[in-house]
């Protein structure tokens, strides 16, 4: 994985300065910087100042993997794995332009090769936007899958409740449907989520149904407020983590996990179909500090 911007800078950062106040005020601006959110960047560099003490840390490779500790707690990833015998459904949440459409295709890959899932139902679940129906048609061709999808404008729940009926009586075990990421309010937004959770639940009860937030690694704080209102609206089982290159800060993800206790499963750093990887926290937290 490589290193995200945050990750360089602190490697600089560990690599050209001793322990001293500024040192610390240097960090405290680095987690800022990366994301992390001022209050928990507060907490954890006071934190940090107090293990150095108490421990007599001085290395600072000694201060780097005693501010990996800190954090570590802090980053929750769950493998998101499919229930056998059972009709499985994901329901892929977020706003618009994080990716999402692409990121439907990612997994629906990741489930093909990784796991040997070869019948999946697609479900083209955004009705607001034209391009989104389209999209979904176009990389479900390209993955050999079959869409269910309705004219633009068409009622999201209608389209999602006929996708789960084709699939059951198809015996096909996965569905993966996307969702509108704005509407005209946030408690529009809401109030449709709400109903559609509602139509899943009632065709796929049990353990098999997942909601999945994908988080746009680039938004910044941002991402947490996102991830509130779709977590309020029908309760997240996992994230998704999109363009997590070298540009991203990648540090949105710990306030997120910490505040919602919402697990991170995949992080995306590419365009193409396989650029989805399951992920690895211990990785992450490498990347983050600045270690590889």
């Amino acid at each position: 994985m490589a290193l995200t911007g945050f990750g360089k800078r602190l490697r600089e950062l560990f690599q050209s300065r001793h322990r001293d106040a500024a040192f610390f005020e240097d960090l405290e601006d680095a987690l800022i910087e990366a994301d992390i959110g001022v209050r928990f960047a507060s907490e954890t560099i006071q934190a940090l100042r107090e293990a150095a003490r108490k421990d007599g840390i001085d290395s600072l490779d000694g201060l780097r993997e005693a501010l990996k500790n800190l954090l570590r707690p802090h980053i929750l990833s769950a493998d998101l794995t499919l229930v056998p015998d059972a009709l499985n459904v994901l329901l892929v949440l977020g706003v618009n332009g994080v990716g999402k459409t692409t990121t439907i295709a990612k997994l629906a890959r990741h489930f093909q090769k990784a796991k040997g899932v070869e019948n999946i139902l697609l479900v083209a679940g955004d009705t607001f936007r034209a391009a989104a129906i389209d999209q979904l048609r176009i990389l479900g061709e390209r993955l050999g899958l079959p869409v269910v999808a309705q004219e633009p404008g068409a009622d999201p729940g209608a389209v999602i409740f006929d996708g789960i009926s084709s699939a059951t009586a198809r015996q096909i075990p996965l569905v993966i449907a996307d969702t509108a990421g704005r509407l005209h309010t946030r408690d529009a937004l809401v109030k449709e989520l709400a109903k559609i959770d509602k139509i899943v639940r009632s065709r796929a009860p049990g353990p098999g149904y997942k909601k999945i937030l994908v988080i746009d690694a680039t938004t910044g704080q941002n991402s947490l407020a996102q991830a509130e209102v779709f977590h309020k609206a029908v309760g997240l089982d996992s994230i998704v983590l999109t363009k997590l290159d070298s540009t991203a800060k990648g540090g949105m993800v710990l306030p997120i996990c910490r505040e919602l206790r919402v697990p991170v499963s995949f992080m995306g750093d590419g365009e193409k179909l396989d650029d989805l990887r399951v992920f690895d926290a211990e990785l992450y937290m490498s990347s983050l500090v600045g270690e590889s």
